[in-house]
């Protein structure tokens, strides 16, 4: 290689001394960047001698004066003293200049550092990745969600309540205890979850999270099969939503009758709530009345959850913009005559269910239904075009009865059936007329006899005359 590796050991050695040196000199003002400096130094070291490094980029020259580092043309220089013995008594300016070199020289080796991590390795790999999107502002995802307008109001009134509390706070002024768990109440599939998660981005963005995501649980997830074994799974989760939102759903299944596993997950959380008030949140969901019992049976929950948000029942407008957004999202579309029919059976499936109704849950299963009762006819055909995939249909939106599929399958058989008897008809058929042509064959031949006598019968017939002549 172009660079002798014995003698860049030795000057990245040497800088090593260096720096350590002006580390005892300044103090713990520039310790902890001496520190990162030293373990740059060392990354380079490794980097350069590992990594197919081009050492010929590289120039070092020395002189009496200065010290000349040289890194693909971009030149470092640093004035240079003897250093005598007993050099750290000496002034504050010569230390200073000494930690100026140093750090001079330290920047050019991490520069060069840089240099070739970001041109080998995995490094490179995640340079050439393009960049990500930024992330969308908590408050935009909220207002883009479908219905839920008072929910709306009240996350962003509690965002701008917690914000302003928060900011009294940093200026000195008294401010008002605020609780940031919350209990979500209301039927399945009315976006309990999603909020959940913007509501754990928003705390984050005004300072009151410092990791800001959401650990969804439920009563599983927490509660083991042995007393004293839930405290331990449920610190588990606990450790995995510090700094953000635990979030438990069905939270009233820990709250049973004699059921000292769901009391030992309860009070595990109700510690961690006390010992970490600053940086964690907890957020219990479930159906509204058994998540008002459930509050109700303990005063450490009663306490410490004091905000409800209640979650109401989409309507039907809001459940068919769902259905679509669906089709949109994957590339669907509805045929024209098709579309007061979806509006229909999802108007059927409300009002079968109005007391336990799964919203968006009970729209979202509605499309899987019609988009595989579709994928089954386009499997039918020979050779669909992109139109013929995206579009649903009237025969889409209804799955066969079991008497249609029992009499589709016996029609079938009939027509098998039909179809065996066809070509043993056809083989008899066959067989018959082979018969005949071969009847026919022989027929033709013995006449052919007939009218053709051979040389032995004719001279048999003569023979025959003769003797009767005489």
């Amino acid at each position: 290689m172009g660079l002798d590796l014995d003698k860049r050991d030795k000057e990245l050695e040497a800088l090593n001394k260096i720096t350590n040196m002006q580390k005892d000199i300044l103090g713990s003002l520039y310790g902890d960047f001496f520190n990162a400096a030293k373990t740059t130094v060392n990354n380079a070291k490794n980097t350069f001698s590992g990594n197919g490094f081009n050492y010929d980029a590289i120039k070092r020259e020395e002189s009496d004066n200065q010290t000349t580092l040289e890194f693909d043309g971009n030149v470092t220089e640093t004035p240079k003293k003897p250093v005598a013995a007993g050099s750290v008594g000496l002034g504050s300016e010569d230390a200073m200049e000494k930690a100026n070199s140093a750090l001079d020289e330290a920047k050019a080796l991490i520069a060069a550092d840089k240099h070739v991590t970001a041109t080998s390795g995995p490094k490179a790999e995640e340079a050439a990745k393009e960049p990500e999107e930024p992330e969308e502002d908590p408050m935009e995802t909220l207002d883009k969600l479908i219905g839920l307008g008072t929910i709306k109001d009240d996350v962003k009134e509690l965002a701008a309540f917690v914000k302003v509390q928060k900011q009294r706070k940093e200026q000195g002024l008294k401010s008002v205890p605020v609780s940031l768990h919350l209990v979500f109440t209301g039927n399945p599939g009315t976006g309990k979850t999603t909020v959940a998660r913007i509501i754990a981005k928003i705390y984050k963005q005004i300072g009151v999270l410092s990791k800001g995501q959401l650990v969804e649980v439920d009563r599983s997830g927490l509660v083991a099969g042995y007393v004293g074994q839930t405290a331990i799974k449920t610190t588990e989760q606990i450790k995995k939503a510090m700094g953000g939102v635990l979030f438990i759903d069905e939270a009233y299944s820990l709250a049973q009758k004699d059921d000292a596993f769901g009391q030992e997950a309860i009070d595990t959380i109700l510690k961690a709530m006390e010992d970490n008030r600053d940086d964690f949140v907890v957020i219990v969901a479930g159906y509204t009345n058994p998540m008002k019992k459930f509050i109700d049976s303990n005063p450490g929950l009663k306490s410490r959850f004091n905000k409800y948000i209640e979650f109401s029942d989409y309507n039907i407008d809001e459940l068919e913009e769902i259905f679509y957004m669906n089709c949109n999202k994957y590339d669907y579309k509805v045929a024209d005559d098709v579309k007061h029919q979806i509006r229909a059976l999802i108007t059927a499936k409300k009002i079968e269910n109005i007391d336990n109704f799964a919203n968006a849950r009970e729209v979202r299963n509605l499309f899987e239904e019609i988009i595989t009762n579709q994928a089954r006819r386009i499997s039918h055909m020979e050779n669909p075009t992109n139109e013929d995939m995206m579009t649903i249909v009237l025969d889409d939106l209804f799955e066969k009865s079991p008497e249609e599929k029992t009499k589709e399958e016996a029609e079938k058989k009939a027509e098998n059936s039909e179809s065996a008897d066809v070509d043993k008809a056809e083989a008899a058929d066959t067989d018959k007329k082979t018969e005949e042509e071969a009847t026919s064959e022989d027929t033709e031949a013995a006449e052919a006899v007939e009218e053709n006598p051979s040389e032995e019968e004719k001279a048999a017939d003569s023979n025959d005359t003769d003797k009767a002549e005489e």
